[in-house]
């Protein structure tokens, strides 16, 4: 007898118990509903797309130039007769001299190949015919400042910014609106501005937008 009583007072006490744990899990449970619930409702705000827009924008990577050295031939991919050849010869960069049948000599200059090989994220291959394939950066994207954020639903946004391009030393030479490239002729610098990545590196902010959408765990880029 006396032990079922102990047996029945140790149940009386742990019902209670659990009852208490089942509603403070459901409060719990509650709260972090509502506190989704409040976030998913929270409009976009300009401090939120700041670091989205940043990374986004380094997304493409930076602006890059292809160039070999060695011996070029006629006909091939490379063209060392195009104005790129010419501009990285009139900025110091290469040296070129003709070889026979039509073919071109490439080389680096001593100030060339220290500022080519100084540059963060330069590559160079060597290639089966003997030539050297170079990878160069010019410039990368950065954020200058978000003018505003469009809200187009609950879970959709819009945001307009400003972004520049940060050029490095070789970027400077490539700048469409720089003293070597106005040395060119229109239809030469036309050629380097569609073929050969010469752009207004050092001109004014470029405004666009950038369509946004909101996920489970985030803002994101919205993608096609």
């Amino acid at each position: 007898m006396f032990e079922a009583e102990v047996e029945m007072e140790k149940r009386s006490s742990i019902v209670p118990l659990l009852l208490m744990l089942c509603l403070a899990a459901a409060i719990v449970g509650l709260a972090i509903y509502v506190v989704l619930q409040v976030r998913q409702k929270t409009p976009l705000t300009a401090q939120a797309a700041n670091g989205i827009l940043a990374v986004a924008l380094q997304g493409p990577g930076p602006a890059i130039i292809h160039f070999h050295t060695g011996l070029l031939k006629p006909g091939g991919d490379e063209k060392p007769d195009d104005p790129n050849y010419r501009l990285l010869e009139k900025a110091g960069i290469v040296k070129l001299a003709k070889a026979e049948k039509g073919s071109t000599m490439v080389s680096l200059t001593p100030d060339g190949d220290h500022l080519v090989t100084g540059l963060p994220g330069f590559k160079k291959t060597d290639e089966a015919d003997g030539s050297s394939s170079y990878e160069v950066p010019l410039a990368q994207r950065q954020l200058v400042s978000i003018a505003g954020v469009e809200m187009n639903g609950m879970d959709s946004a819009t945001v307009a910014y400003t972004w520049k391009w940060l050029p490095n030393q070789l970027g400077n030479v490539f700048d469409a609106a720089g003293p070597l490239v106005k040395s060119f002729n229109l239809w030469e610098r036309e050629t380097l501005i569609n073929k050969y990545q010469v752009d207004f590196y050092n001109g004014s902010p470029t405004q666009s937008k950038l369509a946004l959408v909101r996920s489970d765990h985030g803002w994101k880029v919205s993608t096609p």
